[in-house]
């Protein structure tokens, strides 16, 4: 498996735990690791061609992510999810984030929104190059980045949370469909309208980037659908 047997990843730089987790984080979005599929630790571990004790804190790193969940004495079951999930996940985010950056536009300091403006550039230019991993990263600094100008940290966490049950799904498929980019571009526009003090703008903004968020997922969920084999 391409992501899962990269000899690279594996580098006296990093704690191997951290690294293993990359790698299999990387695995999910490429659908290396399939939802509801269980992996144990030992496969998983030849795969990589390390021990099995590293992989298994990596895996239970990703258990505390909500990406996978144990499976006794069996290994971790690829959390599977559903569109009710993705519906609620994106309906929270919406009723947190969206009345956040109406207040961020008006009250934060110019410069403090101008600390995001590279975050923002990096996440238009991991779109464009492809890289997955790069993007999930830079977004995710953006949005908790953009939501901690607020000063709440506990706000800040449960947004955090949502993002890591949802922000995986589907992300390969709407790269290679090209509808990545328009999204990350998204970023840049909401951070202007802040710049420029229009919270109607910016709220605006918000709102239609998180519903654009969920119509691709939507898509890639009927893409996945027609994809699937027939069951007798």
């Amino acid at each position: 498996m391409g992501h899962l047997s990269q000899p690279n990843l594996i580098t006296a730089r990093e704690r191997l735990r951290d690294q293993v987790a990359h790698a299999l984080r990387a695995a999910l979005i490429s659908g290396e690791l399939r939802p509801g599929q269980v992996y144990s630790a030992p496969g998983l571990a030849e795969d990589f061609g390390i021990s099995a004790t590293p992989v298994r804190e990596a895996m239970l790193d990703l258990a505390r992510e909500g990406l996978v969940e144990p499976v006794r004495n069996k290994g971790f079951r690829v959390t599977e999810i559903n569109e009710r999930d993705l519906d609620q996940y994106t309906e929270i985010r919406a009723l947190i984030e969206v009345p956040t950056v109406r207040r961020v536009t008006r009250e934060a300091a110019r410069a403090d929104l101008e600390a995001l403006r590279p975050v923002a550039e990096e996440i238009v230019r991991a779109a464009r190059e492809h890289d997955l991993i790069g993007y999930l990263e830079a977004d995710r600094r953006f949005h908790l980045g953009l939501l901690g100008l607020a000063g709440n940290e506990r706000l800040v966490e449960t947004v955090g949370d949502l993002r890591k049950r949802s922000r995986l799904y589907g992300l390969t498929a709407l790269d290679e469909a090209g509808e990545l980019l328009p999204s990350a571009q998204e970023h840049l526009e909401l951070l202007d309208l802040m710049l420029a003090g229009d919270a109607d703008g910016a709220e605006a903004c918000m709102a239609r980037h998180l519903g654009h968020v969920r119509s691709l997922w939507a898509r890639e969920s009927d893409v996945g659908a027609a994809d699937a084999p027939a069951r007798a």
